[in-house]
């Protein structure tokens, strides 16, 4: 892969175009790429084809006329769009291809079309071949790995794109804060911060919500109300990042005062807000003001409940004990409950040894999610919890037989802007020995506390 790191005054610029300060004072501490001429193993890419294996029919075949000359650029351009929007975007490849001249715009269009169809190796690839990428190819290349679910791959890129003296504008900056929510990058989420601040872009309301939402994430939830506090001009996602993070990090008296100074406010909740408050409910074991604001809900604000509220109130029920109104909540849904809505019943049915209901739960999760690992987990358990050894081993065989294996857990912590990613069993991290030493210690450290508190 060509590599898109410029030393200072190479490709064309010259050493002192008020750029190079870019590279070097606002730039992170650590990078994921190296300068020219070195490695790229953070983003070496796999060569794929970027035809189909069946050529389409000659009949709809857009390959231009050998006479093309420059001035159809635009014609081709526009052509490109037309074949990537109805999610045709092998012939824009083709025609893409076969075009004799490309413009910046041509060489965007393609990348923007080909991430919104999926096809993340081949918009990478259609980048790398820019001889000059600018400010809105570098935001297309990273706002496609987010939205496609490549969040390592999007910061990779944003440090790429400063290594290249791009300065970022909100668009790129929402998505590489988002990149880093994700991933729980709170180094560069808190970089991304105070570069905001330098270009005096702490006005955007979309970055400050993007900020709320990374600083809730990786569990600074305080940094995130200096964040909703300093906002002159607030909206709906303001108030939801809010009462979402402080009940996502155990701060549910917070939550519930949040979501009644919203609505004083005069700003009207939705969907996202209401969920973010049975979940503190939940959490919280405020059952009946749980139930309370789910009727509210839906008589007072008209929001039809989603499958993410009635989780909610089968959690909130189940936490409770009442078993019962749990399962009737499920039975009168207008749809069939997910894995997440019976797991959550399921988790009640182990919190109170009720094993009767949770065999019946069982079935249904079988027949709709055969190969989750944790609802078999989950049922052994309940077995183990009441002493029903037989049971549990049964479980165990009906994973075996069906192939179900027990997905490792996984977790990561980022330091001095590393993410050190951990997974159950595993010690092949280079400081194995240290980590297992001091999880024996903090193991001993817990097993003498009867309780924790969250609030």
């Amino acid at each position: 892969m060509d590599g898109r790191h410029r030393a200072p005054g190479a490709g064309g610029r010259p050493a002192g175009d008020g750029r190079g300060a870019l590279r070097h004072a606002l730039l992170p501490r650590r990078a994921c790429a190296q300068r020219r001429h070195a490695p790229h193993r953070h983003l070496r890419l796999r060569r794929r084809p970027l035809f189909p294996a069946h050529p389409p029919p000659r009949a709809i075949s857009p390959r231009p006329r050998h006479q093309a000359v420059p001035g159809h650029l635009l014609l081709c351009t526009c052509l490109a769009r037309f074949y990537l929007a109805p999610r045709l975007p092998h012939h824009a490849l083709q025609l893409f291809g076969f075009m004799p001249v490309r413009s910046v715009v041509t060489y965007n269009t393609m990348i923007t079309g080909l991430m919104r169809n999926g096809l993340v190796a081949a918009a990478r690839l259609v980048f790398d071949g820019m001889p000059d990428p600018d400010k809105v190819s570098w935001t297309a290349l990273i706002d496609g790995c987010v939205k496609n679910g490549r969040h390592d791959e999007a910061i990779c890129c944003f440090h790429a794109m400063l290594l290249d003296g791009v300065e970022p504008d909100y668009v790129t900056l929402v998505a590489a804060i988002s990149a880093c929510a994700e991933v729980g990058a709170l180094g560069l989420g808190m970089w991304a911060h105070r570069f905001v601040t330098r270009q005096r872009l702490e006005g955007n309301i979309r970055i400050a919500n993007s900020l709320m939402d990374m600083y809730a994430r990786c569990g600074q939830v305080e940094f995130a109300r200096q964040v909703f506090d300093s906002m002159r001009k607030r909206t709906v996602v303001s108030w939801n990042s809010m009462i979402v993070g402080f009940a996502a990090n155990g701060r549910c008296t917070d939550a519930i005062k949040h979501f009644e100074a919203m609505r004083k406010k005069g700003f009207k909740p939705d969907a996202v807000t209401f969920t973010g408050v049975l979940t503190a409910c939940s959490h919280a074991g405020l059952t009946d003001e749980g139930l309370r604001y789910y009727e509210a809900m839906r008589a007072e604000h008209d929001i039809a409940a989603r499958m993410e509220h009635y989780g909610c109130v089968v959690d909130l029920l189940g936490r409770a004990g009442r078993l019962d109104e749990a399962m009737s909540v499920v039975a009168t849904m207008p749809m069939r409950p997910n894995e997440v809505v019976l797991g959550a019943l399921l988790a009640g049915c182990r919190m109170h040894g009720d094993v009767d209901m949770a065999e019946q739960l069982m079935q249904y999760l079988l027949e709709q999610d055969p190969g989750g690992d944790s609802n078999y987990v989950l049922l052994s358990n309940i077995y183990a919890a009441v002493g029903k050894w037989d049971g549990a081993g049964k479980v165990r065989s009906l994973m075996k037989s069906r192939g179900v294996k027990k997905r490792p857990g996984r977790s990561s912590v980022e330091i001095n802007g590393d993410v050190h990613e951990f997974v159950c069993g595993d010690r092949s991290h280079p400081q194995a020995a240290e980590v297992f030493d001091m999880l024996g210690l903090l193991s001993h450290e817990m097993a003498g506390r009867e309780a924790v508190s969250y609030e």
